[in-house]
């Protein structure tokens, strides 16, 4: 006779991993995948270029297959979004740039000054990151459509970033007489584009330290009340 249910013995755990278990080791295999290949494409676009990379390139440094490349993350753009986004917030982690601690300092300041020094500290070291492949991003898109409307969001939402900052300066009353928050967030947009930083650090090897400095002080004398 066979015992009653609440009598049967459970299945041994250790012979058959619960299938929530599965499933995380199979994201993270598919993770570390995902981010080999997107890490060859970014070193394979600053040492070739965009145009010379091709995606049996990308598949060979990485070790995977060229179908792996295309079902994991995609074409050529999508490899180059990728890689410009996770150099925008410094890893592949799934956390946008707007919930990371940086940001979130930034709106915990209530001294206008002190946000200012914080968001163009943390403006420079988004484009410290991203200005190479920022590089590759223009070359690209002069010979691809996609890669073309990519550099275009790119424009857009750093703009979006600098309104967002400069409604927040508003409302600490941070915003000299006669200055609108449209113009100031124009200003923002335009002073904290990759090309500055490019020419001082890069070409004229100022340090981050006296780009921040200097970056600080003429936003602080155009934006801020005296």
């Amino acid at each position: 006779m066979s015992p009653p249910p609440e009598a049967t013995s459970p299945p041994d755990a250790t012979t058959q991993p619960p299938k929530r278990y599965a499933s995380q080791v199979r994201d993270e295999q598919a993770r570390r995948t995902r981010r080999a290949i997107v890490t060859a494409a970014h070193d394979l676009f600053l040492t070739q270029g965009y145009a010379a990379t091709t995606i049996d390139g990308i598949a060979e440094a990485a070790h995977v297959s060229r179908r792996t490349v295309f079902n994991s993350v995609g074409g050529k753009v999508a490899l180059l979004k990728l890689a410009f986004d996770w150099a925008i917030v410094g890893d592949d982690e799934p956390i946008a740039l707007a919930d990371r601690p940086a940001i979130k300092a930034i709106l915990a300041e209530s001294d206008p000054r002190k946000a200012l020094m914080l968001w163009v500290q943390t403006v420079t070291d988004v484009v410290a990151r991203t200005t190479p492949l920022g590089e590759v991003l223009i070359a690209a898109a002069d010979i691809d459509p996609a890669a073309a409307q990519l550099l275009a969001e790119a424009s857009r939402n750093r703009m979006f970033g600098a309104t967002m900052f400069i409604r927040y300066l508003a409302s600490l009353d941070g915003l000299a007489v006669g200055m609108t928050e449209q113009r100031a967030a124009e200003l923002c947009w335009a002073l904290t584009d990759g090309h500055l930083y490019r020419l001082l650090v890069a070409q004229r090897s100022w340090s981050t330290a006296d780009f921040n400095r200097w970056l600080s002080d003429s936003l602080g004398a155009a934006l801020l009340p005296t």
